[in-house]
């Protein structure tokens, strides 16, 4: 598989990303992530979306490594500072399955607190059905695992064939696009950097058509699959979802009906827009950590 790597000179002086740059290799190509705190404390792990990457969660790395915490944050395959794959055939849901499995099987983590948004949610519910020996908890923000049988927003069908077919995809209007906030000159910057020319841009073009929408889908069995393992779920499960976010309205009730452990569960809806980790992430920090206070317990 042909791929690019981004040169580490793109990512210089990134306005509050003072972190270390970690690496993996997994089936031939390097994964980044960020690792911090102390690593003898159960991992909380925070899965991105698209078209960002691990800087959309650097408000949160800090705030809760500094709690005492291990705070682990990858770039998927294609995002941010990991190898992107050229051709948009080579993106599957499967192969993003297969690379974060073997992640967390290289890193050997256990004790696991999930946190996934956005496609976060689609292949973070999908690794913890089929590891569940490996998490303790799961938070989902903004996502959902599909199989085909839930209902898709306009807006998602919008952003699927702009993704796929429009010349244009400027990634920093597209995140400022799903915020509340304006995003400031070096935060537009930062989210650009790991797309220094369109080409790189194959995995962020794949993602809307991967989503499994109809029943015809070649993840929809897996899904399905995935969601018999969640609706035996008692584990600890918590939605924190914003309110101002078309693409995702609604996943909160389907998710909190359909899984067990999220009954008694304080459940949140944030002010903020799709990314919500621009818009409030020192109060997803703070939910975050009195998630995993609550479930120690």
């Amino acid at each position: 598989m042909e791929f690019y790597r981004v040169p580490e000179t793109r990512f210089h002086n990134l306005k509050d990303y003072p972190f270390k740059a970690q690496y993996i290799n997994t089936n031939g190509l390097r994964m980044h992530y960020v690792d911090e705190g102390p690593k003898n404390a159960n991992p909380i792990l925070l899965l991105h979306g698209e078209p960002s990457w691990s800087y959309l969660y650097r408000h949160i790395i800090s705030i809760c490594a500094s709690a005492g915490h291990r705070v682990i944050a990858p770039d998927l395959i294609g995002f941010g500072k990991s190898d992107k794959p050229k051709k948009i055939k080579d993106y599957s849901y499967q192969a993003h399955i297969d690379w974060m499995k073997a992640f967390i099987e290289m890193l050997d983590l256990n004790t696991i607190t999930l946190f996934g948004q956005d496609w976060g949610a689609l292949i973070g519910l999908r690794l913890a059905a089929e590891n569940e020996e490996r998490f303790a908890g799961i938070i989902i923000s903004n996502g959902m695992l599909l199989t085909g049988d839930q209902k898709v927003s306009a807006a998602f069908k919008l952003w699927k064939y702009f993704a796929l077919f429009s010349p244009w995809l400027p990634i920093d209007r597209i995140i400022n696009y799903g915020c509340l906030k304006k995003l400031d000159k070096e935060e537009k910057h930062a989210y650009r950097a790991p797309f220094p020319f369109s080409k790189l841009k194959a995995g962020v073009r794949a993602f809307p058509k991967l989503a499994p929408v109809t029943s015809r889908d070649p993840a929809t069995p897996a899904n399905r699959k995935a969601w018999e393992v969640l609706e035996n779920w008692n584990k600890p499960f918590l939605t924190v979802f914003s309110d101002c976010d078309p693409f995702t309205r609604g996943g909160d009730n389907y998710l909190q009906k359909r899984i067990p452990g999220a009954k008694g569960q304080k459940h949140i809806t944030l002010k903020g827009g799709h990314f919500i980790q621009e818009d409030a992430g020192a109060e997803l920090a703070k939910i975050i950590l009195q998630f995993v206070k609550k479930g120690q317990r």
